[in-house]
């Protein structure tokens, strides 16, 4: 006869997270009227000054007003409160922004070493002054979006997708007012492709891992400091632990996992059930992160188990 005890570990602090997403929701309000501010004077600009470069840095620019957006409704939708059809509440909506995110970086990139390519086989005369002095002002606007999400992109793929476009909008900024200078003292047309394609693949190399990060976190698979074998040998080291099995590690964020385990209790610990569930969620929680964990306590390891971690100890 099995002897079951469950525990349910929810110390999330969601007061202290619904007032950080507010400030983020704040922050990205901010960030999104400045880049479209930034659009308009880089589309104006262009126009004016028949800058190739600075039309299409104002259409890159547009797809991160995009960006951002998407970026801003997943932060709204993930302070919402779980319900009966959605007991996790709308977290994975952070991963999905990010996942839409690195896609259209990717898109972009492309595009941008398509667009280097043309312009290098066929450099365009441009009215240097003014695309130097539009870009300087899109620089300035982009750098003070980067002051405004600083430090709010740790832990949170989501903020940090939002910000490889602002940071590919600011590389950009530079290239146009760099090319120009080289331009202006040179005037040696084919800077402005080269430095394209470097931005291109600084934006590339960002939106690879963002993407790449993302996927890992929807197929539900362990976070990368937290897999399978490291929890459960570390688990099994523990004094009152005699084994495990059907354990189970998963992602619901990019900065909130969940776990569930069968724990066998040895048989010889002098520690009631609830002192062993804390001691296992305070080594979860202070090596991995874990918060979230569904523990089941047993005193004769179950007949059938459903994973492969089970009597991997045993002889």
């Amino acid at each position: 006869m099995h002897n079951h005890s469950h525990d349910h570990y929810h110390d999330h602090g969601d007061g202290h997270t619904h007032s950080h997403q507010t400030h983020l929701q704040k922050k990205f309000k901010f960030a999104v009227l400045v880049t479209f501010c930034v659009f308009l004077g880089e589309l104006i600009g262009g126009i004016w000054s028949g800058s190739l470069a600075l039309l299409s840095d104002a259409a890159h620019v547009m797809s991160d007003v995009c960006s951002l957006l998407i970026s801003w409704l997943a932060i709204h939708l993930s302070t919402r409160p779980a319900t009966a059809s959605r007991t996790y509440g709308y977290h994975r909506a952070e991963v999905f922004a990010a996942l839409i995110n690195g896609v259209t970086l990717i898109g972009i990139s492309g595009w941008i070493f398509y667009a280097a390519y043309q312009r290098y086989m066929s450099p365009t005369e441009i009215k240097v002054t003014g695309m130097f002095i539009v870009a300087c002002l899109g620089f300035a606007g982009n750098l003070l979006i980067l002051w405004q999400l600083h430090g709010a992109s740790h832990g949170n793929l989501n903020v940090r997708s939002a910000m490889l476009h602002v940071i590919g909008d600011t590389l950009s900024s530079v290239a146009v007012v760099v090319g120009g200078a080289i331009i202006y003292w040179t005037g040696w047309y084919p800077i402005d492709a080269l430095l394209s394609f470097l931005i291109g693949g600084i934006i590339l190399i960002g939106a690879v891992n963002v993407t790449r990060e993302a996927v890992h976190i929807l197929l539900e698979n362990s976070p990368r400091n937290a897999d399978a074998d490291t929890v459960a040998t570390h688990l099994r080291d523990l004094d009152p632990v005699k084994d495990i099995h059907d354990l189970h590690i998963w992602s619901l964020c990019s900065n909130y996992c969940a776990l569930s385990v069968h724990v066998v209790v040895d048989e010889n610990t002098t520690l009631a059930f609830d002192q062993i569930l804390e001691e296992i969620n305070t080594e979860l929680q202070t090596h991995f992160g874990i918060s979230h964990t569904t523990l089941q306590l047993e005193q004769v390891a179950c007949a059938q188990a459903g994973n492969l971690l089970c009597n991997a100890q045993h002889s």
